[in-house]
Order: structure tokens, then C-alpha cells, then sequence
């Protein structure tokens, strides 16, 4: 498991280092973001509707191929307003996870992506940090931690009851008041 989490992490670790500078500078606008949101709604509509019969229905069953199908989908979340969890579970549905399966390998994979990319800007922005900044910043980090916990355990019970169709229409209205209020 903790291959194949590590095999997941690798694309995007790769391509987000490659493309990070373009994609702050030239990414990174109301308008861009409200168009991903409205297309990322709509690809979950497609993917509910069209995703093949699920394979796999428990992380320990995936191969490290199946990780690494999952790991490029994860790619597509360095376009601003693609959800990380989003374009995971959706890739990992469409590669054969089952609806639980691809959820929870997700939240799985959001722990090493986050860390690696809280850790790259930490870095990136070391001249300005405080000394004193460092405990709120843990703290922040346990009750992120903790919230997280507790979002991933209702998402799962919620999602093993019904499908990821009114994630995808908030996405879409959301996308298309950013869109209205942004455009010039």
C-alpha cells in the first residue's frame, strides 16, 4: 500500500515541479478558475454516467499500475480550480476503483501531495517566517489534520449511499457565478 502510495505521489511531484512557476503566473486568474470549476462539473457528470463497472473495491487490492493511473490523474489538479480529490477519484473510477475505493486511496494520497507541497512553499518562502510563527502553524496543521479526519469518515459514509452528481452541479452554478461576477 504504501508503494503504491509513494508510485501515485511520483507524476505529479514530477510535473508540478516542472510547471509550478508557469502555472502561479499564468494560471492563476478568477476567469481560468471559473471555467475548470464548470468543466470539472461536468466531467463528474460524465464520469458518474459512463465509468466501467468497478474491478477494485479496497486500496489493498490495487496494483501499482492501478496507483499510478490514479497518480497522473492527480496531475490534472495543477490547473487551478481542478479539485486534487476530484480529478483522483474520478480518475480512479474511471481506471476501475469503485466509488469507496478511489475516495479513500485519494485521501490516502492527500497526505504525501499536501506535505511535499506545503513543504516546497515553506521552503520556497523561509525569509518570511517568524519564529514565532511556527507554533500557530502547528496547530494549524493538527486541526486541519483532525477536521480532515472527520470530513474523510462522513464523505465515505455519505458517498457509499449516493454519487458525486451534486458535487458536480455545485462545481458548475459555482463556476458560473465566478464567471459572471469576473467577466470583464
Amino acid at each position: 500500500f504504501t508503494l503504491n502510495l509513494i508510485v501515485a505521489f511520483i507524476p505529479a511531484a514530477i510535473i508540478g515541479l516542472a510547471t509550478h512557476s508557469y502555472i502561479k503566473a499564468h494560471l492563476f486568474n478568477p476567469l481560468f478558475v471559473a471555467v475548470a470549476l464548470i468543466i470539472g462539473g461536468f466531467i463528474i457528470l460524465l464520469v458518474e454516467r459512463f465509468a466501467p463497472a468497478p474491478r477494485i473495491h479496497h486500496v489493498d487490492d490495487m496494483s501499482w499500475k492501478d496507483a499510478l493511473k490514479v497518480g497522473v490523474a492527480q496531475c490534472f489538479a495543477l490547473i487551478p480550480g481542478t479539485s486534487r480529490s476530484g480529478s483522483t477519484i474520478m480518475g480512479g473510477m474511471m481506471f476501475g476503483l469503485s466509488r469507496t475505493t478511489a475516495t479513500e486511496f485519494s485521501f490516502f494520497l492527500a497526505i504525501p501531495t499536501m506535505l511535499a507541497a506545503t513543504l516546497f512553499d515553506l521552503i520556497k518562502h523561509m525569509h518570511l517566517l517568524h519564529p514565532e510563527d511556527i507554533h500557530m502553524m502547528i496547530i494549524g496543521f493538527i486541526a486541519a489534520f483532525i477536521s480532515g479526519l472527520v470530513f474523510v469518515s462522513m464523505l465515505l459514509h455519505y458517498i457509499s449511499k449516493h454519487t458525486f452528481k451534486g458535487f458536480a452541479y455545485y462545481r458548475i452554478v459555482f463556476g458560473a457565478l465566478v464567471l459572471w461576477y469576473f467577466w470583464p
